[in-house]
């Protein structure tokens, strides 16, 4: 969940992932992609993104303290890019800025605090700011083709899509959603991912108008027992789910809606992104909430 309910739920998930995942309906399979791991022994990460300089950022939740934005290299080598970062979600890379959220806690889904905010640091010089604040549990981050922000937030009463103007603005776009999570943007198309309904759907908004008319996608499988976690889109539209309780990643095919599982036995995933620059571009690289950063390459490359 785009670390979601990481800090309540990881425990329970950790100890029970084996035994639900096979109850959950499976997608038909296309050629399996190939796993292998990148690096592990973090806390719970909850997304990544590439830094165009060399290294993967990926954010990670403590359960005991504060988080940080870890660094990757693609050796495995660890690093640390930001220190002392509460509760981080949903990772942004434009040019030298890198977004992030922070209060993405279920806690204060759960209880409504508008403690969240987006965080920026540059790349370049090390200086971090806040972007935005007064946002509750900020989980996904997208950013639109005019620079707006769009983050969701998947547990409380008003779970939904809420915006980022580029002046730091905060509004709510809409909170029909379901408990929405996983947000990617491609193509003029914004995805938004369910987490916790029993219906496990992919929402399809305009970009230049997410509070528009909708269309929903149905992706195999009970909701909660695989719980969908965050995504990425592919420069050919394509969309590539993780789904975090399943242990899976599926691909979904937005013209068609056709959906299939690309790999499994990637037990707790939090988050997909095609590799950047030092890594392979061909390859989708993965987060889990046990800590470990793996990468996916395309069956015809396996």
């Amino acid at each position: 969940m785009r670390a979601g309910a990481a800090v309540i739920v990881a425990g329970l998930i950790l100890g029970t992932a084996t035994a639900l995942a096979p109850t959950a309906e499976a997608s038909s399979s296309c050629t399996p992609w190939s796993v292998s791991t990148v690096a592990a022994g973090f806390g719970v990460l909850e997304n990544l993104e590439f830094d165009g300089r060399g290294s993967m950022i990926v954010s990670e939740t403590s359960l005991i303290g504060p988080g940080a934005l870890r660094t990757v290299a693609p050796n495995g080598a660890r690093g640390t890019l930001v220190a002392d970062v509460q509760s981080p979600g949903g990772l942004v890379r434009d040019a030298d800025a890198l977004y992030f959220t922070t209060g993405n806690s279920a806690a204060a889904g759960l209880l409504d605090t508008r403690t969240g905010t987006v965080d920026t640091i540059d790349l370049g010089t090390g200086v971090r700011s806040t972007y935005a604040s007064g946002l509750t549990m900020p989980n996904g981050l997208a950013r639109s083709a005019t620079g707006d922000l769009f983050t969701t937030r998947n547990l409380g009463g008003h779970s939904g899509l809420t915006s980022v103007a580029v002046d730091g603005s905060v509004s709510t776009v809409r909170t029909d959603l379901g408990s929405a999570n996983g947000i990617g943007i491609g193509n003029g198309k914004m995805y938004v991912a369910n987490t916790f309904d029993l219906e496990t759907t992919l929402t399809v908004l305009d970009e230049q108008n997410p509070s528009g008319p909708s269309a929903r996608i149905r992706i195999d499988g009970v909701g909660p027992l695989a719980m969908s976690d965050d995504l990425t889109v592919g420069d050919d539209g394509t969309v590539y789910l993780a789904q975090n309780l399943a242990g899976r990643v599926v691909r979904i095919d937005p013209e068609s809606d056709a959906s299939c599982v690309i790999a499994t036995g990637v037990p707790l995933t939090s988050s997909v992104a095609f590799g950047g620059v030092g890594f392979d571009e061909k390859a989708l690289y993965a987060t889990s909430f046990n800590g470990t950063v793996r990468k996916l390459e395309p069956g015809w490359q396996a």
